[in-house]
């Protein structure tokens, strides 16, 4: 091994209120505060980074042209009652998915999936 994952690192308009986002979503804490270009979510032992990118150009999923980049995939244990809880978070429901997931952008555009517990 050469090293551990530190972070993932999402480009974002706003990196504090997509922090936030992310935060209710997965029940983690946001570290730092409005305006700051660097935001970090953190719970669980994990993390993730979020960086003022104010010139961002959000995926279009699934338009090949604006591809995904990236996307979590987010575990939950019953897909049809997480859903109106996320769109009540600013989430929309993308074209795709399968019998064991869904796939949403988060309120900047990048994709995501709530994926059934299995």
């Amino acid at each position: 091994m050469i090293g551990q994952l530190h972070s993932v690192v999402i480009d974002a308009p706003d990196a504090h209120a997509l922090a936030g986002f992310y935060a209710q979503l997965l029940g983690m804490e946001v570290q730092g505060s409005p305006g700051d270009d660097w935001v970090v979510v953190t719970g669980a032992g994990y993390r993730i980074a979020f960086q003022q990118a104010p010139d961002l150009r959000p995926p279009d999923w699934p338009d090949p042209e604006r591809p995904q980049q990236f996307h979590l995939d987010i575990r939950v244990a019953d897909v049809d009652a997480a859903e109106p809880q996320v769109l009540a978070l600013g989430a929309r429901r993308l074209p795709g998915g399968g019998g064991d997931f869904r796939v949403y952008a988060d309120p900047v555009g990048h994709p995501f999936c709530l994926v059934w517990d299995a």
